[in-house]
């Protein structure tokens, strides 16, 4: 059985593709169109699956939508009714893109896609829960899933058993942790949807001195739910999240890109810790419904890493699944495995690893190459790594193209920026010279999962960076590079089954430098996907501070 998963017009639009219950390739659009965080029909991305699969659209048994549009017009519609007369400009830019193509998918898989077969809905919170607990290895498992909104919940919790997923409880717009932590993100002059990650890491820099006024703002429930005073914000009135209320107790909102205060990195911590303390409340909460040592993650509000770490060190799970691509493009592969389980009544296989992308050969690299008239040299396996290994331990800066590229938001070793960790300006130079980005902002460690408790106090696994830890303090000399302001790490453990390659390079530099650790970031620039192409990994590397380029088997070095 064949099913294909979709989601898209909202943010970061995908396409996944399940076959006989294995999960055979998945993407996001942004990577094929060069549109960060991309909506737009995944055109793209869909017909890369349905090559990767060796399949035409007519053998697929049916297309699985990650959410329900007709539940979620319904809410679109009685929402802006509860906030006429301000509700009215974003009823007249909305309302036609509905009609035009949200309710009416089956046409538009027609249009798009010329497919003509059964199409399927499943609620958006509930591809969330399905990512999560049907890709997990757990047979039976507690799940929970937080983000801005579905159809009319932004948190559900349940108990997955099997192939089933029993709903427990739910919290409901406007009661809704991601909108909160976003609107906070846009008053502190940061995008929404891609710069929420950036307040997680300059909470690092701050005193949770404001943890008080948000608390009445957002009341904690003994329940496991909470409760936003809506009269602070905006959601479905204005192009403004926020409102004249929250300015009033918080000051004047940050001008994006002008400089960041000691008020707002204070704002940004107090809304980390208080995020935590929701989520641990939640969490535990659902403990003591279920009694599950087990705990299936997804949902955008679980990119945050270092709130998923206090979940482990604070909640009694004793093993926690964050599904990799939690946000919205992992509802495509969420919608598919629901789809799968439900039509063929046989659950999903685990998800191994998230390298579900394109990869390329070195006969296409080699003439893509030629094409840019660039000098490069051809190493074998062993070589490639021992050569790349040592540039490494010099201060050199890589780009790293190898293999599928990663579904989801993190680089995990085919599609990374890498250089040594043991560098205490290495940070400040990528920032500034490569990834053109704030300065405040970290970079994670890949090491070798081994050596993961050596270096990191993490108390799990993390295999898809999507856990942060403390640094050991006898290692933070060591590896100052990836050691946050507050000693934190966001952490990439690596196998040498899932990444083979990347395992060996890194083994490589723990041989040379005695450091079994790499630090590791996304291969793009700020504003730009991630690279899926040579082209793309050449034109990035020419244009900024790289000091060599690893496109398989090749490595061109810049000094020469």
């Amino acid at each position: 059985m064949n099913i294909l998963g979709i989601s898209c017009y909202y943010h970061d639009s995908a396409a996944a593709l399940i076959m006989d219950g294995k999960v055979v390739a998945a993407a996001q659009e942004e990577r094929f169109n060069r549109k960060k965080s991309s909506a737009e029909f995944p055109l793209l991305a869909t017909n890369y699956v349905l090559q990767e699969g060796g399949i035409s659209i007519l053998e697929i048994d049916a297309i699985i939508f990650y959410e329900n549009p007709f539940q979620k017009f319904a809410r679109v519609m009685l929402n802006h009714l509860k906030a006429y007369p301000f509700s009215l400009p974003n009823f007249m830019r909305t309302t036609p893109v509905w009609l035009d193509n949200r309710l009416i998918m089956p046409l538009v898989f027609k249009k798009e896609l010329g497919y003509t077969g059964k199409v399927y809905y499943t609620r958006h919170h509930n591809s969330h829960a399905a990512s999560a607990f049907f890709l997990s290895s757990f047979e039976e498992s507690a799940f929970m899933t937080a983000d801005g909104i579905g159809e009319f919940s932004s948190v559900s919790a349940g108990m997955g058993t099997d192939k089933n997923l029993e709903p427990l409880f739910q919290i409901n717009y406007t009661d809704s942790l991601g909108l909160f932590y976003t609107a906070i993100s846009t008053f502190l002059g940061f995008r929404a949807l891609t710069g929420e990650g950036k307040v997680m890491g300059l909470a690092s820099y701050g005193n949770p001195r404001f943890t008080e006024d948000l608390r009445e703002i957002i009341e904690i429930r003994d329940d496991g739910s909470f409760r936003i005073d809506t009269s602070y914000f905006g959601f479905n009135k204005g192009h403004r999240m926020f409102n004249r209320k929250f300015i009033r107790k918080f000051g004047t909102p940050r001008v994006p890109e002008s400089e960041i205060t000691p008020r707002d990195m204070d704002l940004a911590a107090s809304l980390q810790k208080i995020t935590e303390e929701i989520l641990i409340n939640t969490a535990n909460h659902l403990y003591g419904l279920t009694k599950s040592p087990h705990l299936s993650l997804a949902g955008g509000v679980f990119l945050n890493c270092v709130a998923n770490g206090k979940i482990v060190k604070e909640t009694p799970f004793q093993k926690i699944f964050v599904q990799p691509a939690a946000g919205d493009s992992g509802g495509a592969l969420g919608a598919a495995a629901a789809g799968y389980t439900f039509l063929s009544g046989k659950r999903t296989l685990p998800l191994q690893n998230v390298y579900l992308g394109p990869s390329y050969t070195n006969r296409k690299i080699e003439q893509v190459l030629s094409i840019n008239n660039l000098e490069y040299k051809k190493y074998t396996d062993q070589e490639l790594v021992d050569h790349a290994a040592k540039l490494l331990s010099k201060g050199m800066i890589a780009g790293w193209f190898h293999g599928r590229m990663e579904f989801g938001p993190r680089a995990l070793g085919h599609r990374s920026i890498l250089a040594s960790p043991a560098d205490p300006k290495m940070k400040d130079r990528i920032n500034k010279k490569v990834k053109r980005r704030e300065i405040f902002r970290p970079y994670a460690p890949s090491v070798l999962k081994e050596h993961s408790e050596d270096y990191f106090d993490l108390g799990t696994e993390s295999p898809f960076m999507l856990f942060a830890g403390e640094v050991r303090k006898d290692m933070r000399d060591k590896i100052p590079a990836v050691t946050h302001v507050d000693n934190s790490a966001r952490i990439h453990t690596v196998e040498k089954d899932i990444s083979p390659r990347y395992y060996a390079l890194i083994e490589a530099f723990h041989k040379t430098t005695g450091i079994p650790v790499l630090l590791n970031t996304s291969f793009n620039v700020r504003g730009q996907p991630i690279v899926n192409t040579p082209q793309e990994a050449i034109d990035c590397f020419l244009n900024t501070d790289m000091d060599f380029l690893v496109l398989e088997n090749f490595i061109i070095e810049k000094h020469k």
